[in-house]
């Protein structure tokens, strides 16, 4: 048995957004189990885990509990917000996040290491496709935080660019379920397609009631007015449910759909775990990634310094559900896939674009060509 780590494990599991908390917690939890049960790890995890309950005021308190405790490393936070107001808490005492999920980029912190996207394996890809099949006249709806503000500036100078327009913006507070006079306005503005940048329950509302409002007009929503986002994903097609799950696009790196022996081994072994749910999703991916680079680190250096880990880590790779990944030594950002997927029924995803390889990180968007230009000639494409 090698030596024990602390870890902490900073997910909100109820609240707003909750249910991708969950998966996030569950993905980290799936990743320190199979490290203990590995003779050969080399390392044993103590995972110590918090529950902010979607509640800003609260990463703050549990970091600085984490860190009293001796833990020198953190696996969480899921929206941007959390993240940027416990960073300086990690700069000021020596310690590092491990960020795993898919975020607005233009950041690069000494203390955090990021296995979600960056916008140009989430945003540029899906640009490119929306502009090509549909057009460039956009309506966005997101949070009033962080993400939603950034997402829909990254789109907002991608679609200008092209010489296309963004018709609106509306913004509404995290866990916001009335969306009204948004959908009216939506309907009256006539746009090519609609960006998501909602998130949690205000995003299954937004759903729900953009389906029925179309329908009672006799619009077919999924043709008319498709909604595109970057963080939609399988549990939160479950969460919106019923007869307004499907036709959705959603640019992302991972889909529980990906048809490899290492994706459904993943996809098996996280169902027998986790068997109440929620289902598998990108964060939890990404959560479950980040845990086993941070346990082979720890390994390397036989030490919870965050110097020693930092090196030990820059420039590794690892064989994960999505494909290969690789921590970037230069921005500390990941190598990753970018795909998009369309919604079903069923609550999964087929994935329609896929890039044929690994694509560098690009948090601050310097590069002009397109993610999926970049790793292929042409994007491929598998429709069903």
């Amino acid at each position: 048995m090698g030596r024990s780590f602390p870890i902490g494990i900073l997910f909100s599991a109820t609240g707003s957004y909750g249910t991708v908390g969950r998966t996030m917690r569950n993905g980290a939890l799936m990743a320190c189990e199979e490290i203990n049960a590995d003779a050969n790890a080399g390392v044993r995890l103590e995972p110590v885990v918090i529950d902010p309950r979607s509640e800003l005021a609260a990463y703050a308190p549990a970091v600085e509990a984490m860190l009293d405790q001796g833990i020198r490393h953190v696996v969480g936070c899921y929206t941007s917000s959390s993240r940027k107001d416990v960073i300086p808490i990690f700069e000021k005492r020596d310690a590092l996040l491990w960020y795993p999920a898919h975020y607005e980029g233009f950041e690069s912190s000494a203390n955090v290491v990021y296995t979600g996207t960056a916008p140009n394996h989430h945003m540029s890809p899906l640009v490119d496709y929306l502009v090509s099949r549909f057009g460039c006249r956009a309506f966005c709806v997101g949070s009033n935080y962080i993400w939603g503000w950034e997402s829909n500036r990254v789109l907002r100078e991608d679609i200008t660019h092209r010489g296309g327009a963004v018709l609106a913006e509306r913004y509404v507070a995290v866990g916001e379920t009335d969306f009204t006079a948004i959908i009216e306005a939506i309907i009256e503005a006539q746009p090519d397609f609609v960006f998501n940048a909602l998130i949690g329950r205000s995003a299954y509302a937004f759903f729900r009631q953009f389906r029925a409002a179309c329908r009672s007009r006799g619009i077919d929503q999924k043709r008319r007015f498709p909604i595109a986002s970057c963080n939609l994903s399988e549990p939160e097609l479950q969460e919106i449910g019923g007869d307004a799950v499907d036709g959705h696009l959603s640019s992302s790196v991972y889909f529980a759909s990906i048809d490899t022996p290492t994706n459904r081994a993943f996809v098996a072994a996280y169902n027998r775990m986790f068997p109440e749910g929620p289902v598998i999703s990108v964060e939890a991916e990404a959560a479950y990634i980040a845990v086993k680079f941070l346990a082979t680190a720890l390994g390397e250096a036989g030490t919870v310094a965050m110097g020693p880990v930092k090196a030990a880590v820059q420039g590794r790779s690892l064989d994960a559900p999505q494909g290969r990944v690789t921590i970037d030594p230069e921005t500390m950002h990941t190598y990753l896939t970018p795909r998009i997927g369309v919604s079903r029924l069923d609550a999964h995803f087929d994935i329609i674009v896929e890039a044929e390889a690994p694509v560098r990180p690009d948090p601050y968007l310097v590069r002009a060509s397109s993610p999926l230009e970049a790793t292929a000639r042409r994007p491929m494409l598998r429709v069903v």
